[in-house]
């Protein structure tokens, strides 16, 4: 369904996405700016659109986002899109951008599932599509990011943490921001959005998680790639040296010949590195 807008704005309508709809009254009726930015948040803790949707619904809570995506990768609607939420501390972010409460560990880097994730990527290449928009676009800077007007055609990607002293959207999805952004622009021309078995540019989504693997790890061969993905016919993207230590929270894939590659952080860097050269730091 669409709805009228102020002249010279285009028409705003919601997501056919949507699974469950659970309307909050936290919201500032309809935006004062067209939608040209969308904005991904951490929901730091993995539940359901239903708890979310409760969550949003009391007005003592002060808080709603237009979308949420439960811990199951459905998608839940709380503030139609031709509203204003309140999810970013910003009204002047909040006016524009469409808000995404994304279900995530509760803990730092507070990950995503991989349901989640793709469902995300999704979310965001029909909200896209729907607002015209060609392309996503990702910049890290803050001060570059927000001061940038984007083209008709583009949509720019933003983050809570800009606006206040908070973790939001957390490391992961931060070191997801750009692969985000890649695969919405991609799905956008033609391609497609999934990261399958991509060997290149993307980081894989782990699938699987173990909390016994949520450890400290240190190396053990003299070289170990970081890669993209679990095998090594992803992408190295960083290396770290015997006697140096990783951290990995519990994720992981597993590659062609059943070996565990755990999703671990090495400084700024996220990937993948064989759990066969890694020793538990006790």
């Amino acid at each position: 369904m669409s709805f009228p807008t102020e002249k010279g704005m285009m028409k705003m309508s919601n997501s056919s996405l949507v699974k469950y709809t659970k309307l909050s009254p936290n919201h500032s009726g309809a935006r004062t700016h067209k939608i040209d930015r969308i904005s991904p948040h951490c929901v730091v803790g993995q539940i359901s659109i239903e708890s979310l949707g409760n969550v949003f619904a009391s007005k003592s809570r002060g808080a709603s986002s237009n979308y949420g995506i439960g811990a199951d990768g459905r998608i839940g609607m709380f503030v139609e899109e031709k509203n204003r939420s309140w999810c970013t501390s910003s009204n002047a972010n909040d006016q524009r951008a469409v808000t995404i409460e994304c279900a995530s560990d509760s803990t730092h880097p507070y990950t995503f599932r991989g349901c989640v994730y793709d469902a995300l990527v999704d979310l965001c290449v029909d909200i896209c599509k729907r607002n015209g928009k060609k392309k996503l676009l990702w910049i890290s800077n803050k001060t570059q990011a927000l001061s940038y007007e984007p083209k008709s055609d583009e949509m720019i990607l933003t983050v809570h943490r800009w606006f206040k002293n908070k973790a939001c959207p957390g490391e992961w999805m931060m070191n997801h921001m750009e692969d985000l952004a890649k695969r919405v622009t991609k799905a956008l021309s033609g391609g497609s959005s999934s990261s399958g078995s991509k060997t290149t540019g993307s980081l894989q989504v782990a699938q699987k998680k173990n909390e016994k693997f949520a450890k400290k790890y240190k190396v053990i061969a003299d070289v170990l790639n970081i890669r993209l993905g679990a095998g090594t016919d992803f992408e190295s993207i960083g290396k770290v040296t015997n006697g140096e230590f990783v951290r990995c929270y519990g994720y992981y894939n597993t590659d062609r010949n059943g070996v565990k590659w755990l999703t671990v952080q090495y400084g700024k860097i996220t990937g993948y590195v064989s759990k066969n050269y890694l020793v538990e730091v006790k």
